[in-house]
């Protein structure tokens, strides 16, 4: 490749890459009155900057070769933040590990785009091999805190075993989202933690998370379930005892495991929670969302909790690096009551869809909850089918 055919294939890049960014959306019908999709999903492996993956030196890369390629775009944690839509998606590299990059957009359904630079979120004395899955929340106290899954490979594996590992819970903060300071993991007395959620404001003075403890890395054992737990200091965070908010059950959407999504939000009905159920099937582990309401002063205590999944993976959001995954640990409320529900669908891309707080407690509140065995099921559906027949009469 000679340098005019460089500088044409460079050009070609960042116009390719500008007509992808700036895509508009389209907003699609609802398919069951709840909530939206979109058509476009708003970040793929291909919203990475031009610049993070190629060399543009003529004289270091004249083929115009990536050099640090990006695999995948997914779950990312989401604020609004000086009146723009902040995403911080998980960024896999071609080389499997992830990190995280600062995404803007004046509308949050696309546009985004991305700051100069990924995260340098600072390391502990044990560093973590993968860091991922951030969960963004602007505390009472006045930081913003990200809290992520450190994962290290187990030390106690068997020799020639490099697939088990450990993961914790990472915890950093910030005042501006480009410098952080990193504290101490999360210590609790499980031995994995993963999809930890810091409540956005002080319980009794002290600083509540939502937890997930699990006996494995993958297996939730004895565990599982989303955890509630107490600590005094960021500085030193410390969970003593946890109780579980929310339980795997048997033959449900959440047999497997499931964990807390982002942070609940808060609504005059209660705390609204947006969380994943896993259920194990033929075709290996589908992961759905679902959504509960907890006490606004007492959160630990669920109020409702509509059976079934909230969202599923539908049609191409079923394929991808690990198919069969919907996936959340962001969303956005605005003033006005509407909220962003950022989604990753089989680890591969991000998506929204959009709802309204009055929608989404409709839901919780007058969904009902699951039965839990077919005959009860049976019975609950044909108590709506004979109401709707009565007033079908007058029609």
């Amino acid at each position: 490749m000679n340098r005019k055919e460089f500088d044409t294939g460079v050009k070609k890049l960042l116009d390719d890459y500008k007509a992808l960014v700036t895509r508009k959306n389209v907003k699609l019908a609802s398919e069951n009155g709840i909530f939206c999709r979109y058509k476009y999903p708003v970040l793929t492996a291909g919203h990475a900057p031009v610049f993070w993956r190629y060399d543009l030196d003529f004289s270091t890369n004249p083929n115009l070769m990536e050099r640090l390629g990006v695999n995948a775009m997914m779950n990312s944690g989401a604020m609004k933040w000086q009146d723009k839509y902040i995403l911080v998606p998980r960024i896999e590299g071609a080389d499997r590990k992830s990190f995280f990059g600062v995404a803007e957009s004046s509308n949050g359904v696309d546009n985004f785009k991305f700051w100069e630079y990924p995260l340098d979120i600072p390391d502990v004395e044990d560093p973590e091999t993968n860091a991922y899955d951030i969960r963004l929340v602007e505390h009472e106290d006045g930081w913003i805190y990200g809290l992520f899954c450190a994962e290290r490979k187990d030390p106690d594996a068997a020799r020639g075993d490099l697939s088990s590992a450990v993961a914790q819970c990472g915890i950093a903060r910030t005042r501006d989202l480009i410098k952080w300071k990193r504290l101490p993991d999360l210590k609790t007395n499980s031995p994995q933690q993963r999809n930890c959620v810091l409540h956005p404001e002080f319980i009794g003075g002290k600083y509540a998370f939502y937890t997930r403890p699990q006996d494995g890395f993958i297996d939730a054992g004895s565990g599982g379930g989303i955890g509630w737990g107490l600590c005094d200091d960021m500085e030193n965070p410390v969970i003593n005892e946890e109780i579980i908010v929310d339980d795997r059950q048997y033959h449900t959407i959440k047999e497997v495991k499931n964990g807390q999504g982002p942070a609940p939000l808060k609504t005059d009905k209660g705390w609204l929670h947006l969380a994943h159920g896993v259920r194990n099937t033929a075709a290996g582990l589908r992961y759905v969302l679902y959504l509960f309401v907890t006490d606004l002063k007492e959160p630990w205590k669920k109020l409702y909790s509509p059976g079934g999944l909230f969202l599923g993976p539908q049609e191409e959001e079923r394929i991808g690096d690990v198919s069969n995954v919907a996936f959340s640990n962001g969303w956005i409320m605005d003033d006005n009551g509407d909220v962003f529900i950022y989604y990753a669908s089989s680890d591969t891309r991000l998506h929204v869809a959009t709802s309204t707080i009055d929608q989404l407690l409709d839901y919780c509140i007058n969904t009902p909850q699951d039965a839990l065995r077919s005959g009860a099921c049976v019975r609950q559906r044909s108590e709506l089918i004979r109401n709707n027949l009565e007033i079908m009469k007058g029609w």
